[in-house]
């Protein structure tokens, strides 16, 4: 049974590094318009981390124009997934940053993640 199930597993995007919440993010997802195919930036703070294997997938939020606020999730093992680049990482001590949802300006920023 075991082996069954790893047979349906989808490989692992390797373009994707190890993220955690808090981190900012640029993704960059392939976008499909009739016979064309870009490809389309998508920056933002990791507000959620969920699942493992085949369902494991990140919830990116952004401020878009006029202050409201977009989320995206995207499935980590998903080719449409092209790469992820952590632009820099956010201390937090929760696992789900929902609270940013009421937040704006100054006090929606995460504190930077000490590194020596």
């Amino acid at each position: 049974m075991d082996d069954l199930i790893k047979a349906l597993e989808t490989p692992e995007n390797p373009n994707i590094p190890e993220i955690h919440t808090g981190d900012t993010v640029t993704v960059f997802v392939r976008i499909k318009e009739g016979s064309n195919e870009r490809i389309q930036q998508f920056k933002g703070v990791v507000i959620r981390i969920h699942g493992t294997g085949n369902s494991a997938s990140f919830t990116v939020r952004r401020i878009a124009s006029n202050g409201i606020g977009v989320e995206r999730t995207f499935l980590t093992r998903s080719p449409i997934v092209e790469k992820v680049t952590v632009q820099s990482g956010g201390h937090t001590r929760r696992s789900r940053l929902y609270f940013l949802r009421q937040r704006s300006g100054k006090r929606a920023k995460l504190r930077q993640k000490f590194t020596s």
